[in-house]
């Protein structure tokens, strides 16, 4: 039996796509696929050193290979001392729950401002329109560090310094984000489907609320997720405007832990600082794969506007 003949009485997926579709040869495909594994490889190289490790002494993370467990099980208890203050610096789960709050309360807010910039940039003309639009996008040339001080020096005359909405506000502006709705709005909202709506009284705000949302859920989740990502990752800020640790988000607070474990004042932190960097990127990863179906409908519903 020939290769063709097993391959036409082998059961395909509905959702799978020939390979000849793709105007790949055969051997082109399989160099992609090993491109693509090496390249996950080296992604997840770092999170399996940290699963493992995490579960060291401190001892067993230097005399031990790294991409092998030892003895003793040490997980759980460096698990529990991140509910403790080890290092002097602070609590990791404080730690945890301020950068929870700063990335969803940020995330809520620029999700909501980028739509509705996104829309009005969209469906609506004015003057200037195109204007305005490049001026927001230019902001995205401007080095954070060149703003360091002039931000710094407004938050003190406003009383932003050590203040949690001293971390949200600058959050919620998403030029990223407005430019990503714009471009979903334009490609998922009819512009009759909206006249349609006018036509038969109904306001902006509805109009918005009832038709454009909807449209948009995966643009909205896109944003969502950047903002998540962007805030939870965010070191620079926090630093200039926080110097009382029970604020500190992730980042500053394992970048202290991290310094109390280089300079030995304290035992076993680096076992505890490896299992901190280990929970920081769990709620992310869940994140993403709860909101992954919503990506996967946003790539198949651009491949049909297309």
């Amino acid at each position: 039996m020939s290769r063709r003949t097993r391959a036409a009485r082998r059961p395909r997926r509905a959702d799978t796509v020939p390979i000849h579709l793709y105007g790949l040869r055969r051997g082109t495909f399989t160099v992609l696929t090993l491109v693509c594994a090496a390249f996950a490889l080296f992604i997840l190289a770092p999170v399996v050193w940290l699963a493992i490790n995490a579960t060291k002494t401190q001892a067993n993370v230097y005399g031990t290979p790294g991409f092998w467990f030892a003895r003793p099980f040490h997980l759980f208890q460096n698990l529990s001392a991140l509910g403790r203050n080890v290092s002097g610096a602070g609590v990791y789960l404080q730690w945890l729950g301020n950068t929870m709050l700063y990335a969803l309360s940020a995330a809520a807010g620029a999700t909501i401002l980028s739509a509705l910039a996104g829309y009005g940039f969209a469906r609506f003309r004015f003057r200037a329109a195109n204007a305005l639009f490049y001026l927001v996008m230019s902001t995205l040339l401007v080095p954070i560090t060149s703003l360091a001080l002039p931000l710094f020096l407004v938050y003190a005359k406003v009383g932003l310094v050590n203040s949690v909405w001293g971390m949200i506000l600058p959050s919620m502006v998403s030029p990223v984000g407005i430019y990503l709705m714009r471009t979903y709005i334009d490609a998922s909202v009819p512009r009759d489907l909206i006249d349609a709506a006018r036509m038969d009284g109904a306001g902006e705000l509805r109009i918005f609320v009832r038709i454009v949302l909807p449209l948009t859920v995966p643009g909205l989740v896109t944003v969502l997720l950047l903002t998540v990502v962007a805030v939870w990752n965010n070191y620079f800020l926090p630093l200039i405007i926080f110097s009382r640790n029970r604020l500190y988000p992730l980042t500053v607070g394992l970048s202290s832990l991290s310094h109390a474990a280089e300079t030995g004042s304290k035992a076993e932190l680096v076992p505890v600082l490896i299992a901190g960097g280990l929970v920081t990127i769990l709620p992310l990863i869940v994140l993403f794969l709860f909101l992954e179906k919503y990506f996967r409908g946003g790539a198949l519903q651009g491949s049909t506007t297309g």
